[in-house]
């Protein structure tokens, strides 16, 4: 399968006052886009990738092949200056069946806002409950 892919992003209930925001583009040469600042309620990133073969592509997808995944930014990496977080969350790309979707089908995934600190959850999603179709 060639074409696109629709997949929204849901962080569930991220801290107040933090900016986040969805990474476009690899190492220095990256903007974040969708910027939001969390009141606390879930904030959602929708988003395209390509599909190519069996894997996916495109300037939102980061990693090598087998090991896809897409980063939100946060605090000074979303923009948010005078935040006291730097932090980046990584959303696995795996378990996509890409062969199984349909034409203008959105996948979904809810990932904690918040972390075990209190602070915005930041690194790789654990555990990860993987993409779903949305309703």
């Amino acid at each position: 399968m060639n074409g696109e892919l629709t997949l929204r992003i849901v962080l569930e209930r991220p801290p107040k006052g933090v900016g986040f925001g969805l990474q476009k583009g690899r190492g220095s040469a990256y903007e974040t886009v969708q910027t939001q600042t969390s009141n606390g309620k879930d904030l959602s990133f929708q988003f395209s990738v390509g599909v190519k073969g069996p894997s996916l592509a495109g300037p939102f997808v980061q990693g090598p092949a087998g090991q896809r995944f897409v980063y939100i930014d946060i605090g000074t990496y979303a923009g948010q200056l005078d935040s006291c977080w730097s932090r980046r969350l990584k959303v696995p790309l795996t378990g996509i069946a890409i062969d199984r979707i349909a034409t203008g089908a959105v996948l979904e995934a809810r990932v904690p806002g918040t972390g075990k600190d209190g602070g915005p959850s930041c690194a790789t999603v654990k555990p990860f409950a993987g993409w779903k179709l949305s309703s």
